[in-house]
């Protein structure tokens, strides 16, 4: 909980309770200053560069079956964009990885924005043709936000008050079609002003992760559940605030007429309600939620504490949270009683089946589920002008990445953007390119000719392949099964190997990862050691959330061992028989072997031997 202390003696006087109407004809927000620096435009060459080529065989032949395209010319740059024609600037980051939320938000940024970019501020959006529609959401909202009293009184401020400042945000939001179905303002208050201890203590709020959601939808799948979704309209207001916290008047807001143009320095609104923006929003919303839906009879495990479960005679029900989206799964009596009581807690926004959420696509077949994401795979294909390249077979061949003596590449490429948004393709319903992807975004500081020879590559299987999804089929043997593998020093410039596993339940991954192993593998059992490790790790999560997803639904859960595949016949032998210290195995440190052994002991996993052709990792 957040705490504030003002002194008696400081606290703010009342002048008067505004009523918040949005003045579309005064706008006196300050221009955007840029920091300094070069535009990814600029024409200027890279500083930061290695001497060029000088074995002409070092060069990769991306296709040399066929006839070289205009296209592949890697000196084009046909995934080139000119970022400085909206303002932005350039500062690559040297990061080493890109992981799934940072991949996430780098994916939805360059979502949509080459052509006809959302508008950044109240005055570029009355520069628009469409600036009718942006009006008509900010009024949505100011009526929202006064519905929910999210405003109290207008006071003065002391020096020992500091209010937050506020912005307006505009999104447009697309179905599963990508067209535009509303025009979304959103006033959101400057949460990076508040002060750690003052405005604010606990800010933690879980979220869904998305390997929940899609055992969720193999579960729908299997048990021939319904899916349906649900929006919280303005979801942030309904969370109280028990501190006291003042924003600044917001731009183009109209006030009391006794006030002069000096109130907008000198005054400040009381917030009575969350607002969207401050650190504690999240988890202000999250409180108010499940504290309703516990009073409902759901329960909820702090393994998933985003799943409610709730059990009657005839059926079950299960409410999936995220942020604002509730995806409801059950029996379609369960699911009719759900929706009825969220609508008279809160304003909802019923949309049916689920078809689209979370950017994945959802196709609802008499035998299964099919989770895909083909239009976010066609935008980021042609947002990087590769939807005219010739489809491949493989998302990548066995080359050697070492780029001792290749150039780097200048910032006028945006590597970092195509590993982002392909990052997330990955992690959701992709595992098929996380391999691939992963390699190539350990270069993020520094890539070469050979890594964007690689990028399109991935770009080219993705051509040839953009309806490939997670398929979960109905009434299937509900079984976890996972398959790990080790890739012995995929990364020999740096000595490191590759972990890889995958998890399945009715034949269709769940659960995968590919990744760098942190240690150094000193051959190719200490390497798959590693990779099994990891692998029952994940298996042990896997086990505790479906259990109690199941249990608490009234399913009967499976406690058998999960089988766990491996392809080294080494490796497999020492977690069945014991562990056997010699001179080739001493220096392993026993974390890696005693954790697996353990669990092989307790029957919690079965690790079984399967030829490397018929593993799935």
């Amino acid at each position: 909980m957040t705490k504030s202390y003002i002194p008696a003696a400081n606290v703010p006087s009342r002048v008067e309770i505004p009523k918040v109407e949005f003045d579309g004809n005064k706008t006196n927000e300050p221009k955007v200053q840029l920091k300094r620096g070069r535009p990814m435009g600029s024409k200027n060459k890279n500083p930061r560069k290695k001497k060029k080529m000088g074995d002409e065989n070092d060069k990769v032949q991306e296709e040399p079956n066929k006839e070289k395209n205009p296209q592949d010319d890697t000196e084009k740059y046909e995934i080139s964009i000119n970022y400085a024609r909206d303002g932005k600037l350039w500062v690559r980051d040297e990061i080493d990885d890109v992981d799934g939320i940072f991949s996430f938000f780098v994916s939805k940024e360059i979502d949509h924005e080459n052509d006809d970019p959302d508008p950044k501020s109240v005055s570029e959006c009355q520069q628009r043709p469409d600036w009718e529609k942006w009006k008509t959401a900010m009024q949505i909202e100011l009526l929202s936000l006064n519905k929910r009293d999210v405003f109290g009184p207008l006071v003065t401020t002391s020096k020992d008050v500091k209010p937050v400042g506020c912005k307006w945000v505009f999104v447009r939001k697309r179905n599963e079609k990508d067209e535009i179905t509303r025009y979304k303002a959103r006033l959101v208050a400057q949460g990076f002003s508040q002060r750690p201890g003052v405005d604010y203590e606990e800010t933690y709020s879980p979220v869904m992760d998305a390997i929940t959601f899609r055992y969720l939808m193999s579960l729908a799948a299997s048990k021939n559940l319904e899916m349906y979704l649900m929006d919280v309209v303005t979801a942030y207001l309904y969370g109280s605030l028990d501190n006291n916290i003042y924003m600044k008047i917001p731009e183009g807001f109209k006030v009391p007429e006794a006030l002069d143009s000096k109130s907008y320095e000198i005054c400040a609104v009381k917030l009575q309600r969350s607002l969207y923006g401050l650190k504690q929003s999240g988890r202000m919303w999250y409180n108010r939620l499940s504290d309703y839906l516990l009073k409902k009879g759901y329960v909820y495990n702090e393994i998933c504490p985003c799943v409610f479960i709730k059990k009657s005679p005839s059926g079950f029900v299960i409410i999936a949270v995220y942020v604002d989206d509730l995806n409801i799964i059950g029996t379609q009596k369960e699911i009719d009683d759900a929706r009825t009581h969220m609508k008279e807690e809160f304003e909802m926004k019923d949309l049916g089946k689920t078809k689209f959420c979370l950017g994945l696509q959802i196709e609802h077949f008499q035998d299964g589920i099919f989770v895909h994401q083909s239009n976010y795979t066609k935008r980021i294909i042609k947002r990087f002008y590769m939807d005219k390249a010739h489809p491949l077979s493989t998302p990548m061949v066995n080359r050697s990445l070492n780029v001792d003596n290749d150039e780097i590449l200048g910032p006028e490429v945006p590597y970092m953007s195509v590993i982002g948004g392909l990052m997330y393709l990955a992690n959701c319903t992709r595992p098929d390119i996380a391999f691939a992807t992963n390699l190539l975004a350990r270069y993020n500081s520094s890539p070469t000719h050979r890594h964007w020879n690689g990028i399109k590559h991935i770009f080219r299987y993705l051509q040839g392949t953009i309806d490939l999804g997670l398929f979960y089929p109905r009434n299937s043997a509900f079984g976890l099964v996972g398959f790990a593998d080790a890739g012995y020093l995929s990364d020999p410039h740096k000595s490191r190997s590759q972990t890889g596993y995958v998890f399945t339940i009715g034949g269709t991954a769940i659960s995968w990862r590919s990744q760098k192993q942190t240690l150094v593998a000193t051959s190719s059992n200490h390497a798959e050691m590693i990779a099994l490790h990891e692998a029952c790790r994940e298996c042990m999560w896997l086990r505790s959330m479906t259990n109690h997803i199941q249990e608490a639904s009234g399913i009967v859960s499976n406690k058998e061992p999960t089988t766990l595949f491996e392809d080294n016949a080494a490796c497999v032998a020492q977690i069945k028989e014991g562990y056997i210290k010699n001179d080739r195995t001493k220096h392993i440190p026993p974390r890696f072997f005693s954790y697996t052994q353990e669990l092989e002991k307790n029957k919690e996993v079965d690790i079984q031997y399967i030829r490397s052709s018929d593993n799935a990792a």
